[in-house]
C-alpha cells in the first residue's frame, strides 16, 4: 500500500508541474508569438463561429496579426462583428480594434453593431464604456454622427474620469465626422474644461486646439484651474496647455513697461551740487500677475523627463517671459545634449536659436559644446556656431580654449569639419579684434595647404579681416602674394590677386601690384577663368592708378584718346617695372640710364595694359570679352577718369560674416521651420499673434469665477498636494477617535506655545486690573501714612468692590 501511495504522489506532483510548464509556455507564447503559416479561411471562419471564448480569441488574434500584415481580412466581417456582444472584454477589445480598421469599407454592416456598442456605454466596467465610447466615435460613418454626440454628452457626466477623458477625445472625431455638430460639442467641451481631475481637462485642452482655438472666451474662467493643473498633466497634455496658455497669454494678458528712475542724492558736503532724479531711459517689463501665475508653474516642467516638454517651456519664456525666466530655462536645454544623437541635434537648434538672444548666458555652459569623436557633422557645426556666439563674452581662459579647439579640427580628416572650423575662426576674429592676429596666424598656415578647399576657405576669412584694417596687413598681402606660385586652386588665387588689385594704389616701396601682373601675364592662358577674371580688373586698377598718378604730376595736356598699340614684342616680361617712372635698378645694382622725358607709350604700365587686352580679346569665354571690353570704354579717354575711378576704386564695405543661424531668427522655437532653416506649411497654428493693446483686453473679473479649480480632487492644486492633505486630515480623525494616542514632539510644543500664550492674556489682564485700581485709589484717598497700611488696604478694597458695581451697572 505505502508503494501505491507513494506512485500516486508521484503521479500528482509530475501532473502539477506539467500543468505549470503549459501555463509558462502559454504565456510566453501569447507575449512572444512566433510568425507561423496562416490557417485557411474555413478553419479560421469555423474557430470565430465557435461558442468556446479560447478558439473565438484565437480566431480574433489571427486575423488581427493578418490584418497588419496587409492581408485581406474583409471577408471574416460578419463573423467577427456578431462577436461584439461578448461579455468577454479581450474578445470586446480585438473587435473593436477590427470594427475601427474596416468600418469605413462595409458601413452597413457596422451600422448593425451599433446598438451593441451603445449597450456597452451602460455597462458596470468603466474601461468597457470607454472603449465603447472610443470606438463608436471611430467608425467614420456620417450617419451616425448624432449617435456619437449623444453618447459623448453621456460620457462627459459619467461617474469615472477615464470614460470623461474618452468623451474629450471623441470631440474632435465627432466635429470631424460632421462639423454641423460644433454648437453642442462647444458645450461639451466647456464642461470638459473645467473638470476637477487634470488628465480630463489636458484632454479636452487638445480637442479645443484642434476645433476652435481662436474661441478664447471659453478659457477665461477656466485659465487660473488649468494652470494650476499644468504640472500633474501628462506630457502630450501639457505641451497643448503651454501652447493654449501662449496664445492665450497674447490676446488677453497686455504687456507692459516702464521705464527705470535714477535718483541721485545731495553731495556729503553741503558745497557740493545735487542732482536732481531723472530718467535713464531704460524700460522694464512687467508682468500681469495671471501670466506670472502661468510663468510660474511652468518652471517645475523644465526638469520633465520629456524634452518636447522642456523646449516648449523654453518658448514660453522666451515668447512672453523676461529675462529671468529666459535664463532658468537655458540649463535645462543644455541637459539635453546628453540625449541620443537624433534628440541632441535638434534641441542644439534650438539652442543656437536661444544663443542668439542671450549669448552671455551660455558662457558658464561652454565646457558642455566640447566636440566628441561620435558626435555628426550637424552636431559639430552647431557646437562650433555656439562658441562663435559666446567667444565675446567669454574670460581669456575659455576664448584660449575655444581658439585650442577650433584650431586642433582644422588637422581634422573630414574635409568638412575642417571648413567649418575656418570660418568658425573668422567669425571669432571678427567679433574680437584683440583677438584677430592670432586667428590671422592660424589661417595663413592654412593657405599652402594641399586641400584646395580648405585653403580657399582660409583666404576668403583672411580677406575679410583683412579689409577691416587694410593699412595693418600691406606685409601680409606681400606674403600672400609669394604664394601664388603654390596655390592651384582657382578660387584661392583669384582671391589673392583680387587683394592685391586693393593694394595697387599703395607707396613705391609696398607696391607689387604691376609685378604680379607682369607675372601673371606671363600664364594668363594657362589660368582660369575666375582667376582671368581677376587678371583682367588688376591690369585696369593698375593701369588707372598709373593714368591718375601721371595727372597729378604733370600738367593738363592734350592726351590721345588711348594708348598707342605697342607689340607685344616690345614687352620684356623680365624686366622688374618701376610703376610711376622713377629710375629702376639693373641686375648689378646700377640704376638704368632713363630719359627726364620718357614718352607714355614707352612706359611698361600701358603695354602690359594693351598685353592683357590683347590675350582676353581672343579668349573663349564671353564674361571675360564682356568685361574686358567694358574696362576698355572705361579707360579708352586718359585725360578723364572720374567715372573708372568711381567704379573700380571705391571704397569697399567692410565684409560681415553673419552667424550661420542669422537667418533662422523669428522662427518659432521647436518647430520643424527652425531645423530646416525655412518656413514650413502655411497656417500650422505655431506663429503666436501679437501682443493685445493695453486697454483693449478683456477684464481680469472674467477670470475669477469661484469654485472652479479650487477643490480638493486635483482641480485647485497639484495632486501631491492633495494626497498629502488627505493624509494630514485621516491622521487627525484617528487622533479624535482613538483614547491613547502618542503625541509627538511638534504637538508638544504646540501645547506649549498655546499654554504661554494663554498665561500671557491672564498676565495682562492683571496688570491692567492693578493700573486701574491705583487710580481708584490716588483719586479717592490721596496721601496715606504707613502705620495706617492695614485700614488702607481694607478701604482700597471696599472702593474697588463698589467700582466693580457701578461699572457693571453701565
Amino acid at each position: 500500500m505505502e508503494s501505491i501511495s507513494r506512485i500516486s504522489s508521484m503521479l500528482e506532483a509530475a501532473r502539477d508541474l506539467t500543468l505549470e510548464a503549459a501555463q509558462s509556455a502559454g504565456a510566453a507564447r501569447s507575449l512572444n508569438p512566433r510568425p507561423s503559416r496562416d490557417l485557411p479561411f474555413v478553419q479560421v471562419k469555423r474557430l470565430l463561429d465557435s461558442r468556446n471564448d479560447r478558439e473565438i480569441l484565437e480566431g480574433l488574434r489571427t486575423v488581427i496579426s493578418m490584418m497588419y500584415r496587409s492581408k485581406p481580412c474583409l471577408p471574416y466581417f460578419s463573423s467577427i462583428v456578431k462577436n461584439v456582444a461578448s461579455p468577454n472584454i479581450e474578445i470586446k477589445k480585438l473587435v473593436y480594434i477590427y470594427l475601427l480598421h474596416y468600418a469605413e469599407s462595409e458601413p452597413d454592416l457596422a451600422l448593425l453593431s451599433i446598438n451593441t456598442i451603445q449597450k456597452s456605454l451602460t455597462d458596470q466596467n468603466p474601461q468597457v464604456r470607454a472603449m465603447a465610447l472610443r470606438v463608436m466615435s471611430g467608425i467614420r460613418v456620417p450617419v451616425i454622427s448624432q449617435i456619437v454626440s449623444l453618447a459623448i454628452k453621456r460620457g462627459c457626466g459619467d461617474m469615472s474620469p477615464y470614460v470623461r477623458k474618452a468623451a474629450a477625445l471623441a470631440i474632435p472625431k465627432c466635429y470631424r465626422l460632421d462639423p454641423n455638430t460644433m454648437p453642442q460639442l462647444l458645450d461639451y467641451l466647456t464642461t470638459l474644461l473645467g473638470d476637477k481631475q487634470y488628465y480630463v481637462a489636458g484632454s479636452a485642452v487638445t480637442a479645443f486646439l484642434e476645433i476652435c482655438p481662436e474661441r478664447v472666451d471659453l478659457i477665461h474662467p477656466h485659465y487660473r484651474g488649468l494652470v494650476r493643473k499644468l504640472v500633474d498633466m501628462d506630457e502630450w497634455s501639457q505641451l497643448a496647455t503651454l501652447r493654449l496658455m501662449s496664445i492665450y497669454a497674447r490676446k488677453c494678458l497686455p504687456r507692459r513697461t516702464k521705464k527705470l528712475r535714477k535718483s541721485k542724492t545731495k553731495g556729503f558736503y553741503e558745497d557740493e551740487a545735487s542732482e536732481e532724479e531723472g530718467s535713464t531711459g531704460e524700460e522694464v517689463q512687467l508682468l500681469d500677475p495671471d501670466l506670472e501665475l502661468f510663468l510660474k508653474a511652468c518652471r517645475p516642467l523644465l526638469h520633465s523627463r520629456n524634452s518636447a516638454v522642456i523646449v516648449s517651456v523654453a518658448r514660453c519664456f522666451l515668447d512672453l517671459g523676461d529675462g529671468d525666466y529666459i535664463d532658468s530655462a537655458i540649463g535645462p536645454l543644455v541637459a539635453l545634449l546628453r540625449s541620443p544623437q537624433d534628440i541632441q541635434q535638434v534641441a542644439l537648434y534650438n539652442i543656437v536659436d536661444v544663443c542668439l538672444a542671450r549669448p552671455e548666458r551660455f558662457v558658464r555652459y561652454a565646457n558642455h559644446f566640447l566636440v566628441h569623436a561620435s558626435d555628426s557633422f550637424d552636431v559639430v557645426r552647431l557646437k562650433f556656431e555656439v562658441w562663435t556666439l559666446i567667444y565675446p563674452h567669454c574670460e581669456p581662459h575659455i576664448r584660449d580654449m575655444i581658439l585650442c579647439e577650433l584650431e586642433h579640427f582644422t588637422r581634422a580628416l573630414n574635409s568638412e569639419t575642417v571648413q567649418e572650423s575656418v570660418r568658425a575662426i573668422g567669425r571669432c576674429a571678427q567679433s574680437d579684434s584683440n583677438a584677430s592676429a592670432r586667428c590671422l596666424k592660424l589661417l595663413l598656415d592654412q593657405v599652402s595647404s594641399l586641400n584646395g578647399n580648405l585653403a580657399a576657405e582660409s583666404l576668403t576669412v583672411i580677406r575679410h579681416l583683412i579689409q577691416q584694417e587694410p593699412r595693418a596687413h600691406i606685409k601680409t598681402v606681400i606674403r600672400l602674394a609669394k604664394n601664388l606660385d603654390t596655390t592651384p586652386n582657382p578660387e584661392a588665387r583669384a582671391t589673392i590677386i583680387w587683394l592685391v588689385g586693393e593694394f595697387a594704389g599703395m607707396d613705391d616701396d609696398n607696391n607689387i601690384a604691376p609685378d604680379v601682373l607682369r607675372i601673371l601675364a606671363k600664364g594668363f592662358a594657362g589660368e582660369s577663368e575666375p582667376a582671368k577674371l581677376q587678371i583682367v580688373l588688376l591690369a585696369a586698377k593698375v593701369y588707372l592708378h598709373y593714368l591718375n598718378r601721371i595727372g597729378e604730376q604733370a600738367p593738363p595736356s592734350p592726351r590721345p584718346s588711348s594708348p598707342p598699340q605697342i607689340p607685344a614684342s616690345r614687352i620684356d616680361p623680365d624686366e622688374p617695372i618701376n610703376p610711376f617712372g622713377s629710375p629702376s635698378r639693373s641686375p648689378s645694382g646700377e640704376p638704368h640710364q632713363t630719359l627726364p622725358e620718357v614718352p607714355e607709350f614707352d612706359h611698361p604700365i600701358p603695354k602690359l595694359w594693351n598685353y592683357i587686352l590683347l590675350l582676353a580679346r581672343y579668349d573663349t569665354s564671353y564674361d571675360l570679352r564682356d568685361r574686358t571690353r567694358t574696362y576698355r570704354a572705361l579707360l579708352a579717354n586718359p585725360s578723364s577718369t572720374q567715372l573708372a575711378s568711381l567704379l573700380l576704386l571705391a571704397p569697399k564695405p567692410v565684409p560681415h560674416a553673419p552667424s550661420p543661424s542669422e537667418n533662422r531668427k523669428g522662427l518659432p522655437l521647436g518647430s520643424t521651420s527652425l531645423v530646416l532653416g525655412t518656413k514650413v506649411g502655411v497656417g500650422s497654428g505655431l506663429e503666436l499673434p501679437e501682443w493685445v493693446q493695453e486697454g483693449d483686453e478683456p477684464d481680469a473679473s472674467l477670470r475669477d469665477e469661484a469654485g472652479v479649480g479650487r477643490d480638493g480632487g486635483g482641480g485647485g492644486r497639484p495632486a501631491g498636494e492633495a494626497l498629502d492633505t488627505a493624509v494630514r486630515v485621516e491622521k487627525e480623525r484617528e487622533k479624535g477617535k482613538g483614547k491613547m494616542v502618542e503625541k509627538s514632539l511638534e504637538d508638544w510644543l504646540g501645547e506649549e506655545v498655546k499654554k504661554g500664550a494663554s498665561e500671557a492674556e491672564t498676565e495682562t489682564e492683571t496688570e491692567e486690573e492693578s493700573e486701574y485700581e491705583e487710580i481708584t485709589e490716588s483719586e479717592d484717598d490721596g496721601e496715606e501714612h504707613d502705620e495706617e497700611h492695614d485700614a488702607s488696604s481694607s478701604s482700597s478694597s471696599s472702593h474697588k468692590s463698589s467700582n466693580k458695581a457701578l461699572l457693571n451697572e453701565m
